[in-house]
């Protein structure tokens, strides 16, 4: 199981759990397209990348919502490398509110990004995928693909919405060899989290500590966040697993913070 030479798009890639699995790709010789809305932000990302291991890496401009720009992004790294194996729909945003006082407009962004962008990123990669008779597609879902927690509503119904998903593709690409599966990382120390904890903290009427060793880490067996690291591995687990005995599954990746 390796991923040398193999072609990666990963939204979202420009920082945080994305650009760690670039990374990981990247030192098993794989050749990743860092998708990511920000354009300098991609590029500075693959440069920093480039030369961390025997892969190579580009920076594509890609807002995920946008069907003509994620359509345009995977033919430019189809143009540069001749095909696509591997797909980590990863970008993604995070909007805490009570659901009676969730505005509408941040309801479709959450999905918008996380679900639609799943979606288009998925329908532009398959065909080419089915040309090389196989590939992989993961979605970067969360234990929030399995649990609930309150303020959470559009994130808990775009990372369900995966699930489902990513079903679809493995029974529908598993005769042309492409795997769909979903990483389900609990609580990652990111920017992501880091924003999350004094708005919790405002809208549960608790204080910051408490947000953290309570609502992120209360449920873990140990009291430890997960690393990026942890979520990398997983992806490279996912990437580069030979057959259709492992699609269509979620893997959580939480200090056992779910366990169902």
């Amino acid at each position: 199981m390796n991923l040398k030479d193999k072609v990666c798009i990963i939204t979202g890639a420009a920082s945080g759990i994305g650009k760690g699995i670039a990374e990981r790709f990247v030192a098993d010789g794989a050749r990743v397209a860092i998708a990511d809305l920000e354009a300098d932000a991609a590029d500075r990302a693959a440069a920093e990348l480039t030369g961390k291991g025997p892969g190579s890496a580009i920076g594509v401009t890609m807002n995920v919502t946008d069907e003509a720009q994620v359509n345009a992004g995977v033919a430019r790294v189809v143009e540069e490398w001749g095909r696509i194996d591997v797909l980590v729909s990863n970008a993604g945003v995070q909007i805490v509110h009570r659901l009676e006082n969730f505005p509408f407009a941040d309801w479709k962004k959450m999905l918008a990004i996380h679900l639609d962008g799943a979606f288009l990123t998925s329908k532009a990669c398959l065909p080419h995928m089915y040309k090389e008779d196989g590939g992989s597609i993961i979605f970067m879902g969360s234990v929030h693909s399995w649990e609930a927690s309150p303020l959470k509503s559009a994130y808990v119904t775009a990372k369900h919405g995966l699930l489902g998903l990513s079903r679809v593709i493995a029974k529908e690409g598993a005769a042309r060899g492409v795997r769909a599966n979903v990483i389900c990382p609990g609580f990652v120390r990111t920017p992501l989290v880091d924003k999350q904890i004094p708005e919790q903290a405002r809208d549960l009427g608790i204080s910051e500590e408490e947000v953290v060793k309570k609502i992120m880490l209360g449920e873990t067996v140990d009291g430890e966040f997960t690393t990026i690291e942890d979520v990398a591995e997983v992806a490279w687990l996912f990437a580069a697993f030979p057959s259709n005995a492992l699609t269509g599954q979620s893997l959580k990746v939480s200090h056992g913070w779910s366990m169902t």
